[in-house]
């Protein structure tokens, strides 16, 4: 009696495995995309040369040869391969990987351990490699899509080289789809401009190129050929490669602010339009823009950081996608202001000798004097009041005594900031006149 897995089909052929596994690299010279690591003079390839492996961290995209990597070096160098997953393991399952490792190791062959997803495993499971790397139980290549710095223990680091595996650019694309009409015998049913459209949309992920190839082959019918259009219908669309509690967040969100801290709107916009195309909080990138407005704008355009409240607020209000516009117009509108960081950087030295000087008491002349002893004790003496003083400006000094002028916030030459200047210019010589400059 057949199953529901139809086990009573014995005459039935097995599914073929996908694509991206049946053209999996059979040698480090056909992977693609990596020779800085696995080229002539690559870092791996000079390793192996050596005859003598240490343990690694592979960090890079997805789909960029990393396990398929680590599975040559195994067999490059004659090492028993065992692969685990972070995910799927736990404490009970290293140990018994590590037990079968000791064991090899008895009998004169060594273990490369692969781990996917390391950084997966905690802050004390990491640790449990540390002994059996130090032994040399076993060669450990761990593989990690986030920032091993932050990622994974600064001891487990310090026994593994860090390996970094690139986002695979078109060219490299192009040639696994080449390998792949050159597997399946027949052209991918694309047009130039779909063909062109397909690599973009594998984002740099060679598995996911050969997966979008594959879908295009089954829904392609005798003789047909896609376009650009008719790629999307078929393929739908993949997802941006984008973690927004990791890297790709925080490099996208970097390379919007330094964009408007350029002065470049289109640079700005397209990076604002990555971040919201992957699913990005809007109201997220609208506190952004408000930072933005206030450290790098500052008071050179006062109004930048009204204009980006009231984007946040527009968005906060209209929600998406008629919100977004108000935020592209912020993001714009700030990215064209004239820049600059003096008060930024006035508050940042600012709040350093406020720390540096301590619990300092102002001046007794600029301090009130509501009672008698307050008033015996000099408080209030001698204060000017500055609205009675010609141009309202008395000229007093108002920092502690014992701490003597400090100058904080220094402006450019610029519009509305030239009466600052002169002001400034105004303590400047009264701190040399003290100084006996």
């Amino acid at each position: 009696m057949a199953d529901l897995f139809g086990a009573g089909e014995p005459n039935k052929a097995p599914t073929a495995a996908p694509l991206a596994d049946r053209l999996r690299p059979k040698t480090l010279a056909e992977v693609v995309g990596q020779e800085h690591l696995t080229g002539e003079d690559g870092a791996l390839t000079r390793l192996i040369r050596s005859g003598s492996l240490g343990s690694m961290i592979f960090w890079g995209p997805p789909g960029t040869g990393k396990t398929t990597v680590a599975r040559l070096l195994a067999g490059e160098t004659k090492l028993a391969f065992e692969q685990i997953s972070a995910i799927f393991s736990g404490v009970a399952d290293l140990k018994k990987v590590f037990e079968a490792a000791r064991l090899r190791r008895q009998n004169g062959r060594q273990t490369l351990l692969f781990v996917d997803e390391i950084h997966r495993f905690n802050r004390a499971q990491q640790d449990s490699f540390l002994p059996v790397m130090e032994d040399g139980t076993v060669i450990l290549v761990g593989a990690t899509t986030e920032n091993p710095s932050f990622e994974l223990n600064a001891a487990l680091l310090s026994r593994a080289r860090v390996m970094t595996f690139h986002t695979l650019g078109e060219e490299s694309l192009e040639k696994l789809l080449a390998r792949a009409e050159e597997a399946e015998g027949v052209p991918l049913p694309l047009d130039e401009e779909a063909r062109a459209v397909l690599l973009r949309m594998a984002d740099g992920d060679g598995r996911a190129a050969l997966t979008l190839a594959e879908e295009v082959w089954r829904a392609a019918k005798p003789g047909e050929v896609f376009d650009a259009e008719a790629l999307q219908h078929i393929v739908q669309r993949r997802a941006p490669v984008y973690d927004k509690g990791q890297d790709g967040h925080y490099n996208l969100i970097s390379a919007l602010h330094k964009a408007v801290r350029g002065s470049d709107p289109d640079a700005a916009l397209y990076y604002l339009a990555r971040m919201l195309d992957a699913g990005e909080n809007p109201l997220y990138l609208g506190r952004r823009l408000v930072r933005m407005a206030t450290e790098d704008i500052g008071l050179a355009d006062p109004q930048a950081l009204v204009i980006a409240n009231a984007a946040k607020d527009a968005y906060d209000y209209l929600g998406s996608p008629e919100g977004e516009l108000a935020l592209a117009e912020a993001c714009v509108y700030m990215a064209t202001a004239p820049k600059s960081n003096a008060v930024y950087t006035a508050f940042g030295a600012a709040k350093r000798a406020a720390k540096e000087y301590g619990s300092l008491l102002p001046p007794k002349h600029i301090l009130n004097a509501p009672t008698k002893l307050m008033k015996e004790e000099d408080y209030a003496k001698g204060y000017l009041y500055d609205h009675d003083q010609p141009d309202a400006f008395s000229g007093q000094d108002y920092f502690p005594e014992k701490m003597g002028r400090h100058t904080f916030y220094d402006p450019p030459e610029r519009g509305f900031e030239r009466e600052i200047r002169k002001r400034l210019d105004y303590w400047a010589k009264i701190r040399r006149e003290r100084s006996g400059g």
